[in-house]
């Protein structure tokens, strides 16, 4: 799954084949897909599963970067080469039977992991030409659970919701919605007085380790701490049916006129008393679990705050990276990339280079980092140093994976509308 597991950690645990003394050896192949993925692969069963902008979803051979299968799904040539479009990385189930993705249509696909073939789809929206699945899907407690945002330029009506289905039988058992969230269930958005309030982070919604909770970040919207809640950090029950805790800055009006969304990130679980979250505003703040708990509104209180690497909009998902007795949190920005030192409640950094990257990842003791602009940039996590630069062409919000002795890495950007794209493939030799 995107990030490597449901409280997206960012963090691969175990070893991958590559060190710093062979990642410069690495020998690349590029395939042609049929779409470009502006998302992360997956690893599932030695293929690689990637969905592109328009839905169609395939499985690639690493050693030969022949498509092993393909699914299409119904409407795709309706949205192909239009803005319609999802960004969302598709998710396997523990079993590595079964993968998750998602169309432009609005759709939920269970996909064989083998074949391909579609074992159920649910829809998770009423207006899927205004509510875009955007998020990295993800799975937990049998359940696979997906988010929704809007299109560029924010044209309403359309909201943010976490939408919880049933992995075994396809079965959508609940929705909570960010704007009249006092009405549980798939509603039509322009049945709600308010609109926006995306969820469209990458890493949608986030599943605390410590307690199972649901963690998400929304865009801007009107907030009135009761039943909407634009700008906004809320802990949801792990079933999205209640509302456990939240959290807005005091100038959320101020966000929500600038469209400086608060959710253009989604949070990132520090530990079990503290979350991180960024913003288009510049800033990574530092809250407490504590402090955020209940239905109560709860404006500010921020233990920390620091500027993002660039001090510019962050739209990437963080990594924590815990070795000994330190936490680390990397992020990147279209002007940087930093480091930073977490303990009890506070942000120290410690290293900063003036490349962007999309969203970081940590993976046999090293950190990758992709630069929108083009390269994959390899670091020491600690220090900040420079092991490598992988040679590779533009992007937008795509990410690496690292595994098996092999790197995935797609290019483009969905705002192309390409029916095209490259995944690159790196490998031991």
């Amino acid at each position: 799954m995107f990030d490597f597991t449901p409280s997206r950690t960012g963090v691969y645990p175990d070893a991958t084949g590559i060190t710093a003394a062979n990642v410069k050896s690495l020998t690349l192949r590029k395939v042609t897909l049929d779409g470009t993925v502006d998302s992360s692969p997956i690893y599932v069963n030695g293929r690689f599963v990637v969905t592109t902008t328009y839905g169609r979803t395939e499985a690639i051979d690493p050693a030969t970067g022949a498509v092993t299968w393909r699914f299409t799904p119904s409407g795709y040539s309706s949205w192909a080469g239009s803005p319609q479009i999802t960004t969302a990385t598709p998710v396997a189930d523990p079993t590595r039977k079964w993968i998750y993705a998602a169309s432009p249509g609005g759709r939920i696909y269970k996909l064989s992991a083998a074949t391909g073939h579609v074992a159920w789809s649910v829809s998770i929206t009423r207006l899927p030409s205004r509510e875009k699945i955007a998020s990295a899907l993800n799975f937990a407690g049998g359940h696979v659970i997906a988010t929704t945002g809007g299109y560029v330029g924010d044209a309403p009506p359309y909201q943010g919701h976490v939408a919880i289905i049933d992995a075994k039988s396809g079965n959508l058992l609940h929705v909570w919605n960010s704007l009249c969230s006092d009405r549980p269930g798939l509603l039509d958005p322009g049945s709600c007085d308010a609109s926006d309030s995306a969820i469209w982070g990458r890493s949608g919604a986030v599943v605390d380790p410590s307690t199972g909770d649901l963690l998400v970040a929304t865009g801007n919207a009107p907030w009135n701490g009761s039943t909407n809640w634009g700008d906004a950090v809320l802990r949801l029950s792990g079933d999205a049916t209640r509302l456990l805790g939240n959290y807005t800055p005091t100038n959320t009006d101020q966000l929500n006129a600038s469209d400086q969304d608060l959710g253009s990130t989604s949070p990132v679980v520090l530990d079990a008393g503290h979350i991180a979250q960024g913003g288009k505003d510049g800033q990574i703040r530092v809250l407490s679990v504590t402090a955020m708990a209940g239905v109560s509104p709860h404006k500010g209180g921020e233990l920390d705050v620091v500027a993002t690497p660039s001090g510019a909009d962050l739209f990437t998902a963080p990594a924590v990276w815990r070795t000994g007795s330190a936490t680390y949190l990397f992020a990147g920005d279209n002007g940087a990339t930093a480091a930073w030192r977490y303990s009890g409640g506070h942000l120290t950094r410690v290293w900063r280079h003036r490349t962007g990257g999309t969203s970081p990842v940590v993976a046999g003791g090293l950190l990758w980092v992709y630069s929108p602009v083009g390269g994959l940039n390899v670091y020491a996590p600690a220090s900040g140093r420079l092991v490598a630069t992988l040679r590779c062409g533009s992007g937008h919000w795509n990410s690496p994976i690292v595994v098996d002795g092999r790197v995935a890495l797609p290019e483009g950007n969905a705002n192309d509308h390409a029916t095209s794209g490259v995944l690159d493939i790196w490998s031991v030799r």
